[in-house]
């Protein structure tokens, strides 16, 4: 008689309880579940482990990332289209880290621009309306929403902004996807003040 193997999954702050080894297979070899995501407890072990370091789900991981390299080499390198150099006055930045924001908003005051910050997403988009700016700073990770779908949003309100993502999560698969909603570039976090004054050089007439 075959014996399924039963789970208690933790995310983050959603636990997830006894879940099944063919669902949290399905989870692992779709990328819901990624290395290092998630910690599972399965009885007769004794804490919580990676479901990486389990022999039995070792290989689901190992299958997933085979696919996934297959795909970035197949996938034929998208041209990217450079924006038209403009005069850059205006910038926004938008990150949740407040001190990251206070060091930026100084840098960029200093260099004569005109600076604002925003914190949460609601304040990003009436920022957006508000002050059209020429250039802005995007972080992926918002306490009230994801860069990826406000990147789409400041595409719709404002197109000729040019939008550079700030962020420590810059997967190969979070930068191809802003790419695709528009941004120009992406900026790994952490990065330096002459990072930043570069990739303003870049756009800036």
């Amino acid at each position: 008689m075959a014996v399924e193997i039963k789970y208690d999954i933790r995310r983050g702050a959603d636990i997830y309880r006894a879940i099944y080894y063919s669902r949290l297979r399905n989870w692992i070899s779709t990328g819901k579940i990624k290395p290092g995501e998630v910690v599972v407890w399965r009885s007769g072990l004794s804490g919580w482990r990676k479901p990486e370091e389990l022999e039995e789900l070792a290989p689901l991981f190992k299958q997933r990332e085979k696919l996934e390299l297959r795909r970035i080499k197949t996938k034929k390198p998208r041209r990217q289209t450079l924006p038209q150099k403009r005069k850059v006055k205006k910038i926004l930045i938008i990150d949740d880290e407040k001190d990251l924001c206070s060091l930026l908003y100084d840098t960029l005051s200093d260099k004569k621009y005109n600076v604002s910050v925003a914190n949460t997403k609601r304040d990003a988009m009436a920022c957006v309306r508000r002050e059209r700016p020429d250039l802005i700073f995007l972080d992926l990770k918002l306490p009230d929403g994801d860069g990826i779908k406000v990147l789409s949003k400041i595409r719709n309100i404002t197109p000729k902004a040019i939008v550079n993502i700030i962020s420590a999560y810059g997967s190969e698969e979070h930068k191809e996807e802003a790419r695709r909603k528009g941004a120009y570039a992406f900026i790994d976090k952490p990065f330096t003040e002459n990072d930043i004054l570069r990739s303003i050089g870049q756009v800036n007439k």
